[in-house]
């Protein structure tokens, strides 16, 4: 049961924190693929494609299948691995890490998870970026992994790998601050509650978040349905975007991305750590 404490915790976490702010990643999403710089266009145009509440509901959760399994499936095997490498180190160092044991835990868990989860998040990328209308659109995750597979074999599951190997640091970034922030309000050895737990999550997110965000819009351009006719390389992707936008362009969707992230880092540490605390409990 022990060993199941961490992947149970993670997976619980990440779809609790889905469900609940889905719709804004499906704005950050058209909004990173260059479809509108504005947020409130961007939701315009989702809620104008709708006819009916149904429809509302059905377009900003759209995509839904492959942004669960993905964020569930990535936040278990994250901290499954950030767990083992971290008392693995701890052994090593009879006992206290250091800011880098940290860095280095995050670091390997997040590659780990970015080569094995990619597939799913290419696939959500797609998804998110079309209506259900748009001339190509995925219907199922089903269908998306088939065309992807016929069109662009193996090698299309993996489209947009390196930049997120390069988001890896944002993780790494994230979870050294985060664990530095527990630390600090834990200093009297007293257990956190769920107000620090919010505040220390949400104080290590913005700051990782400001400062890795432009591999995430590189990223979601080499990912989208229509990649291929426009990017070949992350090298292109970055002079496009500079060319038409400028520095802003490597911003585009910042806003949705806070209001969204922020709530979910907050709501998935939140989940995790009582999660954790409980199944301990429970043992």
């Amino acid at each position: 049961m022990t060993q199941l404490i961490e992947p149970l915790s993670g997976l619980t976490a990440g779809l609790v924190s889905t469900l609940a702010v889905h719709p804004f990643d499906v704005i950050k999403t058209r909004m990173q693929l260059g479809h509108n710089p504005n947020t409130w266009t961007t939701t315009r145009d989702i809620l104008t494609e709708s006819h009916g509440l149904g429809n509302v509901v059905r377009n900003l959760y759209r995509g839904i299948a492959p942004n669960l399994l993905g964020n569930s499936v990535s936040w278990g095997l994250y901290f499954l691995f950030y767990a083992r490498v971290k008392d693995g180190l701890a052994s090593y160092r009879h006992g206290r890490l250091t800011t880098g044991d940290f860095f280095v835990s995050s670091a390997v868990a997040g590659l780990l998870t970015s080569a094995l989860t990619n597939p799913i998040w290419v696939l959500k990328t797609r998804i998110l970026s079309t209506s259900r209308d748009t001339p190509g659109a995925y219907a199922s995750m089903m269908q998306g992994a088939r065309v992807i597979y016929s069109r662009e074999g193996v090698r299309g599951f993996y489209r947009g790998l390196v930049p997120s190997l390069f988001g890896v640091a944002h993780g790494a970034v994230q979870f050294v601050l985060y664990e530095r922030f527990k630390e600090f309000m834990a200093r009297h050895g007293e257990v956190l509650g769920n107000m620090e737990i919010l505040t220390a999550s949400a104080a290590s997110k913005i700051f990782a978040s400001a400062a890795t965000y432009p591999y995430q819009v590189i990223r979601a351009r080499l990912q989208a349905y229509d990649a291929e006719r426009h990017y070949t390389t992350m090298g292109e992707v970055v002079r496009k975007v500079w060319r038409q936008r400028g520095l802003r362009g490597f911003y585009a969707g910042l806003v949705p991305s806070f209001v969204r992230v922020l709530p979910s880092t907050c709501v998935t540490f939140l989940v995790y750590e009582n999660t954790r605390y409980y199944l301990h409990v429970l043992r």
